[in-house]
């Protein structure tokens, strides 16, 4: 398999500026160069570009994401495992922080009328106060 930086963007279901963020981060390296010099793919580029994308939609950063694959290189999989249940927790936490905000904002949605003064209004004057909630 032989791919241009299109073809290797298309295949992945990612733009093309994509493809050279991560070579830029150096996450991602052509296979390889025609003469011409362009960029020329391969499998095995192909693999590791879907890996780095779904590991970003599994809310990896590109940090994370250089560590799993040098992980992967090594075959540890108990510190990939570890890894990613550092994430998970990352994550729960900012689910739990996330459902502190939706139920704060929901309270002060439900206690706003809608219309009136400004200077009455829960929200604004929620937002104004000086301490946190």
């Amino acid at each position: 398999m032989s791919l241009s930086i299109g073809g290797l963007a298309k295949q992945a279901g990612v733009a093309i500026d994509t493809v050279r963020y991560y070579e830029r981060n150096g996450l991602l390296a052509p296979a390889g160069r025609l003469a011409s010099g362009y960029r020329r793919y391969g499998a095995e580029e192909l693999k590791r570009l879907r890996f780095i994308r779904r590991a970003k939609v599994l809310g990896f950063t590109l940090d994370d994401i250089r560590s799993l694959l040098a992980l992967s290189a090594e075959r540890d999989v108990a510190r990939v495992r570890a890894a990613a249940q550092r994430k998970l927790g990352d994550i729960e936490l900012r689910i739990t922080e996330l459902e502190r905000i939706h139920s704060g904002l929901r309270t002060l949605i439900d206690a706003c009328p809608g219309h009136g003064r400004s200077d009455a209004c829960p929200i604004l004057n929620a937002l104004s106060q000086e301490q946190d909630a």
